[in-house]
């Protein structure tokens, strides 16, 4: 008795696995382009905080070489 409640108590999270891993849905193209939109924004917002990191330290460096 207790070896077949181990047994159905170790198929439940395999059951839960198998039915999780066919439950995809398609995404709407909507979806696609906004991310991809995003990751533009994303890549052009990250370039400026860079270049005004750099410009601080080159700033900083010159005022001490003076």
């Amino acid at each position: 008795m207790k070896k077949s409640l181990q047994l159905r108590l170790a198929a439940i999270p395999a059951v839960v696995m198998a039915s999780a891993g066919s439950a995809m849905a398609a995404v709407p193209a909507d979806v696609t382009t906004a991310l991809g939109d995003l990751k533009t924004d994303a890549l052009a917002v990250a370039t400026a905080v860079l270049l005004a990191i750099v410009a601080v330290y080159a700033f900083k460096f010159i005022r001490r070489g003076l």
